[in-house]
């Protein structure tokens, strides 16, 4: 019998084809049912509608309760669409065992005043935080609880109708490139996996979304070093569980500290060699952490976003699914608003700049390609 994992979230795709490579059967909870994510689970259930973008707490409940029920399932793992859901981790661990970060820790490591209060505590350098809105230019907004960059805009722009008040920060913006370390934690041990470059972009109104990563990434070893402390000190203080990372900005010799997903994150894509999964498995049930593995080539993933409204057709979707690097597959009929996330695609190579450089040159040939053979009405509206 099959060992089997519920993969939950606002997309799984890549944690469910990564489960099973890693010996796993998935059964999948998500809200957009991307095509490739319905071929490798062994089961799927939709848990929301993708134009909110939010997960339905009554439908992932009863889909976790029915998928509890499968052969061989042991667990289920939170990803992304839980950063300000905690309630619904500890309603889902009623349910199955949670493998991963308990929402206790999830709310104290997402909470800001506890989070940066530790980091200032430890002499740990971040972008200055307010927690009142600033008088002068040069200033964040951001929600404690919001994920991929969505929710982060100027200051001085002012709140929106849909945020909540007590989840606002003020972060000071900083100069570096923005990073991340992919780690498993345990018992107040970690293990950095890899660092990463991200791919952040403004899409529409929005400036900071994060479209990708590139990685691993060499690192000056005194920096890489340094940071490794702060990942272990953050895992210890924090009760860390399984696979996480933690996103820096790295400005030369310093880097300063932004946040921590406290969940399996997309980078995972990109060591799927390390076993990632079976290694997140191995640190939440049995302790343990997993060594740093040597990499033989660099890997990036990066989100296609719509350049106008589009909707894909038959011929369209098999086109895609045709390409062995585009991935999160859209089914023929969906539609798409322009900055909607379309697919995403990887690629490998010797160093970062080439795979950025491949990445870029696959979305714009895919977007190319599609708005070249879409007759729909939508992509002129």
């Amino acid at each position: 019998m099959t060992p089997a994992l519920v993969l939950t979230g606002l997309s799984v795709r890549m944690m469910s084809e990564q489960a099973v490579r890693d010996g796993y059967s998935a059964l999948a909870l998500d809200v957009f049912g991307d095509v490739d994510t319905r071929r490798v689970a062994a089961a799927w259930a939709g848990i929301g509608a993708p134009a909110d973008l939010r997960i339905d707490a009554g439908r992932f409940l009863a889909g976790l309760a029915r998928f509890a029920d499968h052969e061989g399932v042991f667990g289920w793992v939170a990803g992304s669409g839980f950063e300000d859901r905690p309630e619904l981790i500890e309603a889902g661990a009623q349910v199955l065992p949670l493998l991963g970060t308990p929402a206790s820790a999830v709310r104290r490591v997402r909470d800001p005043r506890a989070f940066f209060a530790f980091l200032d505590a430890q002499g740990i350098a971040h972008p200055a935080v307010r927690f009142a809105v600033p008088s002068e230019g040069g200033w964040l907004s951001k929600d404690a609880g919001g994920a991929g960059g969505w929710h982060i805009r100027p200051a001085e722009d002012g709140p929106e109708a849909q945020d909540a008040p007590q989840r606002r920060y003020y972060q000071r913006q900083a100069p570096g490139t923005p990073m991340s370390a992919l780690f498993v934690a345990q018992g107040g041990q970690a293990s950095v996996l890899g660092f990463n470059e991200l791919i952040v972009r403004g899409i529409g109104r929005h400036p900071f979304v994060y479209c990708g990563a590139i990685g691993p990434v060499p690192i000056a070893a005194e920096v890489a070093a340094a940071i490794e402390e702060t990942v272990r000190s953050l895992a210890a203080a924090f009760a860390l569980q399984g696979l996480c990372s933690l996103d820096f900005l790295l400005d030369g010799p310093r880097f300063a500290v932004l946040e921590v997903n406290a969940r399996p994150s997309a980078s995972m894509a990109l060591y799927t060699d390390a076993s990632p999964m079976r290694a997140h498995v191995q640190a939440c049930l049995h302790g343990r952490v997993a060594a740093a593995p040597q990499h033989a080539e660099v890997r990036g993933t990066q989100i296609v976003f719509a350049r106008r409204a589009m909707r894909i057709d038959a011929r369209q979707a098999r086109y895609l699914a045709s390409l062995a690097f585009v991935h999160d597959l859209p089914a023929a009929g969906a539609v798409f608003a322009e900055g909607d996330p379309l697919c995403s695609v990887s690629a490998a190579g010797a160093d970062p700049n080439a795979v950025r450089a491949r990445l870029d040159a696959r979305c714009d040939a895919l977007l190319n390609h599609l708005e070249t053979v879409d007759e729909s009405p939508l992509a002129h509206a």
